[in-house]
């Protein structure tokens, strides 16, 4: 056996039995994002979960949007509600200066 073929398949067979590392992908909103949209971006979310991939959502304040911190709670909350039953909350909801973050990891399987 030659050794570039020796060095695929010992490179094939150390991918094989490698486990899936797990990224961190984020989906953003703003206060005012439409319903559909919010749909659309918690459809990727579910993707994201599903292949095992922890999800932060940012919910971006900008000018005098910062004035209405309760909308943007209520836009994170119904995402929060929305990917509930493909993944759990790993940090609550924090504020920060110009955004809202929250960290939602996937279920074990």
């Amino acid at each position: 056996m030659d050794f570039g073929k020796f060095n695929y398949d010992k490179k094939k067979r150390q991918t094989k039995n490698k486990s899936h590392q797990t990224k961190l992908k984020e989906i953003r909103v703003r206060p005012k994002t439409g319903e559909h949209d919010i749909g659309f971006k918690v459809k990727k979310a579910i993707g994201f979960l599903e292949h095992h991939d922890k999800v932060q959502v940012t919910v971006l304040f900008r000018g005098r949007e910062n004035a209405h911190i309760d909308e943007g709670r209520k836009v994170m909350d119904y995402i929060i509600e929305l990917l509930s039953e493909h993944g759990k909350v790993e940090s609550n909801p924090s504020q920060q200066p110009r955004r809202m973050v929250c960290t939602i990891a996937p279920h074990k399987s």
